[in-house]
């Protein structure tokens, strides 16, 4: 479980290089338990090692997003390369979580 981190009401998934159907529904489940057990509030989703991310990943993005919304909390993004923005920008994540080059020192 060394992809998740939990920090106070922070939780920074550190994505793998693919996010695909192989393993968004892991993620999935992983964030969505520790988001119950630690009243998590933030999502920080680290792009550093992705470089592919299919619909799949997408949606687990989606859904976390959708799910903290409706309890008042933010999803981030951070360390997105040039490709990924690319894809993130199509899917029309951009539009509902915010991008850092970090993470916010405050959350670290």
């Amino acid at each position: 479980m060394e992809d998740f981190k939990v920090s106070g009401s922070s939780l920074t998934i550190h994505l793998p290089a693919e996010v695909d159907h192989h393993n968004a529904e892991e993620l999935k489940n992983t964030a969505d338990r520790l988001m119950q057990e630690n009243n998590v509030r933030c999502i920080i989703f680290d792009f550093e090692k992705t470089v592919f991310m299919d619909s799949s990943g997408i949606g687990m993005i989606m859904g976390r997003y959708k799910n903290l919304r409706f309890m008042g909390g933010v999803v981030m993004a951070v360390r997105v390369n040039e490709r990924m923005r690319r894809i993130l920008t199509m899917s029309g994540i951009y539009k509902v979580m915010d991008i850092y080059e970090d993470i916010p020192f405050e959350l670290k």
